[in-house]
């Protein structure tokens, strides 16, 4: 475990999530930006979080990576379900609930989300203006496109069957049914062979969370950005949560608006592309979220005014 890394749980409406929170070095009377860490469509935070919160904390920022609920050891069930509902939920009470700690600057939150996280912080930055600064790595930006995608069109119908007989098994009591998030031979089986050093990636979803990735729609948030600070991450070579509308994405959003390209695949940034990821990042927030070297003291309201001498 990291020195300055606090294993925490949080309430989201009921449900307790688990998380790590980051303090960074300095006085004990400093407030310091927040950056708010989350994971993609079935990954949890054990997989890669904590090395970009690292690299932010050592430039001074505090962090807070979670596990949405139903994953890791945050509570909820059914497990492995990723609902994109409840997870903003999840991602909006990460917010306030770091707006409560005495050594964070309130008004100085950034949402760093990866993947199916990177949607969500689209969808955040368009509803909750109490975000300052948003990063979104290889985001999904259209559910229906990137489900289709994923399902070649000559085994769809059948796909489509199976998400509406284990619906009508769920009405009979059944639990709901599960599939494998990696496949054989897919990108995202090399991405946990090369990074789940502890066993920790279940490689289990819910058919239900395919079929409610299909009603999720980023993109339709993306105009109502602005003027909040977006920072897109994409890789050239992304066909998990393809490029091209990710591109599109960012072309609808307004200023101040960066996009970075990577020379690589969806998984890259999470691998041999970390370092260029993490530090285009890193510069977005020192920019937008004020050098953490300006982190103000705390005041106490209680505290009388000193007079001039």
């Amino acid at each position: 475990m990291s020195a300055n890394r606090q294993d925490i749980f949080f309430d989201s409406d009921g449900v307790k999530l688990h998380g790590w929170l980051y303090r960074p070095s300095g006085p004990a009377d400093q407030r310091h930006p927040m950056i708010v860490l989350s994971h993609g469509f079935s990954a949890v935070m054990a997989l890669d979080l904590g090395d970009y919160a690292q690299a932010f904390v050592a430039a001074g920022f505090a962090c807070l990576a979670y596990d949405h609920r139903n994953w890791g050891q945050s509570g909820g069930s059914p497990r492995f379900e990723t609902n994109p509902w409840t997870q903003m939920e999840d991602m909006r009470a990460a917010i306030s609930f770091v707006r409560t700690l005495g050594f964070v600057d309130p008004d100085r939150i950034g949402l760093w989300g990866t993947s199916y996280a990177g949607g969500h912080v689209l969808t955040i930055g368009a509803l909750d203006k109490r975000v300052r600064c948003l990063v979104a790595q290889v985001p999904l930006v259209s559910g229906q496109r990137t489900f289709d995608s994923w399902v070649p069109e000559s085994s769809r119908a059948r796909f489509l069957q199976r998400l509406a007989d284990d619906r009508d098994a769920r009405a009979r009591g059944a639990s709901p049914g599960l599939t494998q998030a990696a496949l054989p031979g897919s990108e995202t089986e090399e991405w946990a062979k090369t990074v789940d050093k502890d066993g920790v990636y279940p490689n289990a979803i819910t058919l239900r969370s395919l079929e409610m990735m299909r009603s999720y729609e980023p993109i339709s948030f993306i105009e109502r950005i602005a003027p909040t600070p977006l920072l897109m991450i994409v890789a050239d070579h992304d066909t998990q949560t393809p490029v091209q509308w990710q591109r599109e994405a960012f072309a609808l959003a307004g200023q101040p608006k960066r996009l970075v390209s990577l020379p690589g695949r969806h998984y890259d940034p999470y691998m041999g592309l970390k370092r260029e990821a993490t530090e285009a990042a890193l510069d977005w927030f020192q920019t937008h979220l004020s050098p953490p070297a300006e982190a103000v003291a705390v005041q106490d309201p209680n505290a009388a005014a000193q007079p001039k001498a």
